[in-house]
């Protein structure tokens, strides 16, 4: 019988296989056909990626990344049916209520990004709730987008660099690739160096349009709900393989 890779081995491979990706990205998609291939309402897909998120923070802990964005809503998704984006919003109240002990506890520090002005509030107060809650944490620096689509967070830096000229706080010269990267949402993290895709759709869908730059994709099969710490940990596998070039040639 051929060897099957335990989790344990993938984590070993990971661990003496050179650097390991500071920032991972995860397009979290899938949900709904998870759902409707078990002749499920897609929410239930929704409730299922809940442990998927579990697992995911945790294994990413143990790989030692240190910063984990995961695109948990954009603003396309404002224009589902009524029914199931009221139910998403209760999910992530009840994420917040379920998980925040945890994720203090491991050393989680949670931020949430994106057009937040548009949740009810009741959400709205959960995700300030959890960002107070988890500051300070030490291990793991994790991005939620919600309500989140990236060429409205670049409008938004480029309007905001428009009112510092427009203050006199900023000559027009002085706008340059760091100063318009200062005002996105990830200002004080470094880009994803890995992005990963689930459910094997091949696009970026509006997400982190800059700071994907350079960043090495993968883009799995496995349906979110279906996604644990071994995929990531696979995913990073593969991206310790690269070559990185950033449009450089290879000297050596």
């Amino acid at each position: 019988m051929d060897d099957v890779a335990t989790p344990a081995d993938l984590l070993a491979t990971i661990q003496a296989g050179g650097p390991v990706p500071v920032h991972v990205a995860v397009i979290m998609d899938g949900n709904g056909r998870w759902a409707r291939s078990r002749g499920l309402p897609r929410f239930r897909g929704h409730v299922a990626g809940m442990t998927s998120v579990r697992d995911v923070i945790e294994g990413a802990i143990q790989a030692g990344v240190k910063v984990l964005t995961l695109f948990t809503f954009s603003q396309e998704n404002w224009e589902r049916p009524a029914a199931e984006v009221a139910a998403l919003m209760r999910l992530l109240e009840r994420y917040v209520a379920r998980e925040k002990a945890e994720l203090k506890r491991q050393g989680v520090e949670v931020h949430v990004h994106g057009e937040l002005h548009r949740l009810p509030p009741a959400a709205a107060k959960a995700v300030q709730h959890i960002c107070e809650f988890t500051r300070g944490g030490p291990t793991l620096h994790l991005n939620l987008m919600l309500s989140y689509g990236a060429r409205a967070e670049l409008t938004r830096a480029a309007r905001r660099l428009a009112e510092k000229v427009q203050a006199g706080e900023l000559e027009p010269a002085a706008i340059d690739e760091p100063a318009l990267a200062a005002e996105l949402y990830t200002a004080d993290v470094p880009d994803p160096d890995l992005l990963i895709r689930t459910s094997g759709e091949q696009r970026i869908s509006n997400f982190m349009l800059w700071q994907l730059a350079y960043t090495e994709i993968y883009i799995t099969p496995v349906l979110w709900p279906d996604f644990r710490r071994e995929q990531l940990w696979a995913a990073i596998a593969d991206f310790q393989k690269r070559d990185r070039r950033y449009g450089r040639v290879q000297t050596r």
